[in-house]
């Protein structure tokens, strides 16, 4: 039996995983990342609209028992975020949110596993995982400071990554922001939601 043929929505996603894979051997390959190490899956934040088709389409390729174990997990997370933050039950989306709003949620999600991790520390949905994770642990440079670097290499030191791949990053965020323009449930109902709600949003369904 064929494989099933790549999604275009996966065609970001490659150029995020050829990106990270350049930038970690420009970085002398010091980004501490492998099989295993889940130590970026723990915790909630922000992901888009685009992040969650790709996690709905790899839900789909499941057995319908890893599906729903996957599912389920997002239901209790964000059941017990909307006792939090009652008006996540409102509306998922966290486009009105002001920044320090959304910081209080994840921080006190912090501790939260990604309902898509195994318990052997492994990501059930790794070929559809967010835009976030394929790029986490990469350090850039946002004025004088430098961020996004991952927790578990803190006293590697850091090389400064090139300007070149600093500006396809750059193109490549344009281009997210161009696909997201175009998907219908961004106009209808936001362009960012939190993590756990990517595994269960509804307004993918009835496209």
């Amino acid at each position: 039996m064929r494989p099933p043929m790549p999604s275009p929505l996966t065609t970001l996603a490659r150029k995020t995983d050829d990106w990270f894979r350049r930038a970690n051997a420009a970085l002398l390959s010091q980004v501490p990342c492998q099989a295993g190490c889940s130590h970026c899956c723990t915790g909630v934040f922000p992901i888009t609209r685009l992040d969650a088709r790709l996690l709905h389409e790899g839900l789909s390729q499941l057995p319908d028992i890893d599906r729903q174990r996957i599912v389920d997990r997002a239901i209790q997370q964000t059941a017990a975020m909307q006792a939090s933050e009652p008006r996540l039950a409102g509306s998922p989306s966290l486009d009105q949110w002001p920044d320090g709003d959304i910081d209080r949620v994840v921080t006190a999600f912090s501790d939260v596993r990604c309902p898509a991790l195994s318990d052997e520390g492994l990501c059930s949905l790794y070929a559809y995982r967010p835009l976030t994770c394929r790029s986490m642990g990469i350090p850039m440079r946002e004025g004088l400071m430098v961020n996004g670097a991952c927790n578990v290499q803190t006293f590697v030191p850091i090389v400064r990554l090139p300007e070149s791949l600093e500006t396809e990053e750059q193109a490549m965020a344009r281009r997210e922001s161009a696909e997201l323009a175009m998907l219908p449930e961004v106009a209808r109902e936001g362009e960012e939601l939190l993590l756990p709600y990517g595994f269960v949003s509804c307004g993918l369904l009835d496209e």
